[in-house]
């Protein structure tokens, strides 16, 4: 049913296939904790974060993609961002459920 790829606009022209995503996350509500900003921090310590746009970022996308992790800093918010991914599913005539199925 869901043969073709999705993909997610994350900002400023940036696009991922929705088959790369691995996590959506809420930056204010996550980096409360120490895990969240350890994990954040590795990750820039390692070249791996890509800030989207000049804007403050207000969510971050966990992407793998041929084996390489990318983590996107987005000034879209997680709600907009999902209800963008549930919009594309519809549109392609399912459900979330079904395409979570595929991936």
């Amino acid at each position: 049913m869901f043969g073709d790829v999705m993909f997610l606009h994350l900002g400023n022209n940036e696009v991922v296939s929705l088959k790369e995503i691995v996590a959506i996350m809420d930056l204010e509500k996550t980096t409360t904790t120490n895990t969240a900003r350890e994990f954040l921090k590795y990750c820039a310590d390692k070249n791996m974060v890509k800030t989207i746009g000049s804007d403050m970022p207000r969510s971050f996308i966990v992407t793998v993609k041929d084996g390489k992790q990318t983590v996107y800093l987005s000034p879209i918010s997680t709600s907009t961002l999902t209800k963008r991914i549930s919009k594309r599913v519809q549109k392609a005539g399912g459900r979330i459920t079904d395409v979570l199925k595929e991936l």
